[in-house]
């Protein structure tokens, strides 16, 4: 056998320590030690446990739950470009940074100048993706996604998302229109394509389906090289592109 049993390495101890009383006496007494301490500490996890699933269970939220949220967290995800606006280091990033976002969400609002200034700073070093993620009860969400991508058929995505993001309490067609005026569109054919068809409908679905699929749990989302993260900051992005050098 490679290894002893748990029972035949403590008669191995016992029986080495029997050779004296007095060593007998200091190793009984240490393994003794030993012991009370580990049952303490198998004491307060079982308290913490016990805390833990009263907590969770109060909640609605089972511990299987929390493992598949761990093993999501933890996951490296394939997301692929398909149509979406893409922008920065297409060929050999060191980061690619997918957002699953929305023009609705105040929070996407508040963070899209983060973005645009981590676009205009590390344009070399850096790939981002934006992905459609209009939340269920952001009425006016899927009409803004398209007319943003009505800008993107005018090469324009980028301009129009920072253009439109301050005007989230307001996305009307008026409003769209407003902001594809500030940025130079072709007027004329930014009107036919803004319009919200079964085409751009399907897209914007597929796009928060895969979100879904990927773990996204609410908005902003990001993912960066494949791996979600829950504390998006300037700061995480700056210190993930030192240790890439």
């Amino acid at each position: 056998m490679k290894s002893l049993s748990l029972l035949a390495s403590a008669a191995l101890i016992f029986s080495l320590s029997a050779c004296s009383s007095a060593a007998q006496s200091g190793s009984t007494k240490k393994l003794s030690n030993q012991v009370d301490s580990l049952s303490k500490e198998l004491a307060t996890l079982k308290a913490d446990f016990d805390v833990l699933k009263y907590g969770l269970e109060k909640r609605g939220i089972s511990i299987d739950e929390i493992r598949i949220e761990m093993e999501q967290a933890n996951k490296i995800w394939d997301i692929p470009d398909a149509e979406s606006p893409v922008f920065g280091n297409t060929k050999n990033p060191k980061l690619t940074i997918v957002e699953f976002t929305e023009f609705q969400c105040p929070y996407c609002s508040n963070v899209a100048p983060v973005i645009e200034g981590l676009m205009k700073k590390y344009p070399n070093d850096i790939k981002f993706v934006y992905k459609h993620f209009p939340l269920s009860f952001h009425a006016n969400a899927p009409a803004a996604a398209a007319a943003s991508i009505a800008a993107q058929n005018q090469g324009k995505f980028w301009e129009f998302r920072y253009a439109l993001a301050p005007h989230f309490r307001d996305l009307t067609q008026e409003t769209f229109e407003k902001v594809a005026k500030e940025v130079g569109l072709d007027m004329e054919k930014f009107k036919k394509d803004m319009v919200l068809d079964s085409a751009k409908q399907k897209r914007i679905n597929e796009e928060f389906q895969l979100g879904v699929k990927v773990g996204v749990q609410g908005t902003p989302n990001f993912y960066i090289n494949g791996k979600r993260q829950d504390r998006f900051s300037v700061e995480l992005v700056e210190k993930m592109l030192q240790e890439k050098k």
